[in-house]
């Protein structure tokens, strides 16, 4: 039964916290806005990452990272994207995955809107993880999250992070 840990929009910045939190996941999911390369290497640390780019990942990793990405860990089926619309105009037009034909996955990742939130379609779980890093006033308390495979199907736990104190 994998244990997944969420991230996205971390911008650059990995707070300490969430490599004691992700210790021991059987896989890292992050949704774009990574903002530099350390971040992936100390998540790689930790277990597998699977990882897109967000619109404001520039160079390498713009480069190096794709805009989706479709994958499986265990019996969990899983898609990725930055931005929540354009994931699911791809997804439904059939240009990710395996067709419109395809099962539907169980879990789609999004970031950009630096909100978490969970919505429940027919079997399939769409989760935003919220901020990392919350880099704007506005935004919400920092979030990361656990996806946990269970009985009846996934599970989320939401983990506030303290707020980066400004330097």
């Amino acid at each position: 039964m994998p244990r997944i840990g969420v991230i996205s929009d971390t911008h650059g910045y990995l707070d300490p916290a969430v490599l004691e939190l992700f210790a021991g996941v059987d896989l890292i999911i992050h949704a774009g806005d990574i903002g530099d390369t350390a971040v992936l290497a100390a998540l790689e640390k930790l277990a597998p990452v699977a990882a897109v780019a967000g619109n404001l990942d520039q160079g390498e990793l713009g480069e190096r990272l794709p805009s989706e990405a479709c994958a499986s860990i265990g019996k969990v089926h899983y898609v990725i994207g930055h931005k929540r619309k354009r994931l699911m105009k791809r997804f439904l037009a059939g240009k990710l995955g395996h067709g419109k034909e395809a099962t539907p996955p169980d879990l789609v990742v999004y970031g950009h809107e630096h909100q978490p939130s969970i919505t429940w379609t027919d079997k399939t779980l769409f989760l935003n993880p919220g901020s990392a890093s919350s880099p704007y006033e506005e935004d919400e308390t920092p979030t990361v999250a656990i996806v946990k495979t269970v009985e009846y199907g996934l599970s989320v736990r939401f983990i506030p992070l303290p707020r980066r104190e400004e330097s």
